[in-house]
């Protein structure tokens, strides 16, 4: 099946989350990916577990699960780029390649003889994207950079979490995901931008300047009024009633947008003198008074199981959901018939096949495709050494002899 990205082929030198979500997303899109990897060592995540995947002896294998979330369609290349040899092999693998994608320190590539500015004049027409925690520029260029940090320094902890309590970090690496978005996002511009002008360009991002980014409205709330916005636990800063409810049975998400929904939620539950109060009947004023209605809601609320909730503001064209656990996500029939669990073969599982995420995008004439299982470390060196360089099987056992590649 043809993809999307089919015929193009990304370098990458990426690892834990932001990067390889990124090659990832452009694998599952068509492209071919080459995942360069440390001999002997690899993606730092292969390491991140338990959970790791299980042998048929019941043992675990040396492959996370977090190692498996972000690596599917791709090859895996075991080269040493500390040393000149390796160096060589991937700067003639770049003049194969249309994309080359990084995340290593600021100034690690070019002490590599790597970098865009040393790669550029020999390969015009390749694009190539760094992903740092700061930028390439700017007083925090030289730090190292994690999701967390990004998540703390650029105001999202500030504003997760209870009222009162301490400041939360989302419970998924989201700076990073986000960060790998808009990388594939502007890989994809610069490729329309190389099919009409012939040339190549350098992408520079930063999980900072991304996170900051998707701030979105809450940003903007401050940047028009001046104020700095606070923590609302579940709930939210411009519309009410937004929230979880307590239920007979639980909890239960309600997510009004407009004064209809309202109204039509108050005649489910059969609260019309709270629907006709002057100090709930606009969004306006419900913000003003939502620590007042609250109270009132969650008495009510409580009267009925969550089901009966879920189904009757349902039929009334209410927004609401049950609040899932990751068990009930995967065993929910929507979830299911979108195809957003898939099966992979897998020979290091005791199935011989391993359970992934699927990927959200649904295209008509050029849909995703699940070709290749997460690889094994340096699974396709000899494959990607012969097919791509032309080296012999002699010239490549000279490299595994210096351990240059593995």
């Amino acid at each position: 099946m043809i993809g999307s990205l089919t015929g193009i082929r990304v370098l990458d030198l990426t690892r834990i989350l932001a990067g390889p979500s990124c090659t990832q997303l452009l694998g599952d899109l068509g492209a071919e990916v080459i995942k360069i990897e440390k001999p002997g060592a690899g993606d730092d995540t292969r390491k991140w577990g338990p959970p790791y995947v299980k042998n048929s002896k019941g043992q675990e294998s040396t492959e996370s699960a977090y190692y498996l979330s972000a690596n599917r369609n791709k090859k895996s290349l075991a080269i040493d780029i500390a040393q000149k040899p390796g160096q060589d092999l991937i700067k003639n693998l770049a003049g194969s390649c249309d994309i080359l994608i990084e995340n290593f320190k600021v100034g690690d590539m070019e002490k590599y003889g790597l970098a865009y500015p040393q790669l550029s004049p020999d390969f015009p027409q390749l694009i190539y994207c760094s992903i740092t925690g700061f930028g390439q520029n700017g007083p925090y260029a030289a730090r190292p950079g994690y999701d967390f940090l990004a998540q703390a320094m650029g105001g999202l902890m500030s504003i997760t979490g209870e009222l009162n309590g301490q400041p939360m970090k989302v419970g998924v690496a989201v700076a990073d995901l986000m960060c790998g978005m808009y990388a594939a996002v502007a890989v994809l511009a610069a490729l329309n931008h190389r099919h009409h002008h012939q040339h190549g360009q350098y992408i520079d991002l930063g999980l900072l300047d991304t996170q900051v980014a998707w701030l979105a409205n809450v940003g903007m709330n401050y940047l028009t009024s001046g104020q700095t916005p606070q923590r609302f636990g579940n709930e939210h800063p411009n519309i009410v009633p937004y929230t979880v409810m307590p239920c007979q049975d639980g909890h239960f998400v309600l997510a009004i947008g407009n004064d209809q929904q309202f109204q039509k939620f108050c005649q489910v539950a059969q609260c019309f003198q709270i629907s006709e109060d002057p100090r709930f009947n606009t969004n306006h004023q419900r913000v003003k008074n939502r620590s007042i209605l609250y109270p009132l809601l969650q008495d009510i609320t409580r009267q009925h199981p969550q089901k009966y909730w879920v189904d009757q503001l349902t039929t009334m064209g209410v927004p609401c959901s049950p609040v899932n656990n990751i068990a009930q996500v995967f065993e929910d029939p929507q979830i299911l018939a979108r195809n957003m669990k898939i099966k992979m073969d897998y020979p290091l599982s005791s199935s011989q096949e391993v359970e992934l995420i699927g990927n959200p995008i649904k295209m008509s004439a050029t849909p995703v495709t699940y070709r290749t299982a997460p690889p094994r470390l340096g699974e396709h060196t000899e494959e990607v050494l012969k097919d791509i360089l032309n080296l012999s099987r002699s010239e490549i056992l000279a490299l595994r002899k210096k351990n240059i590649v593995g």
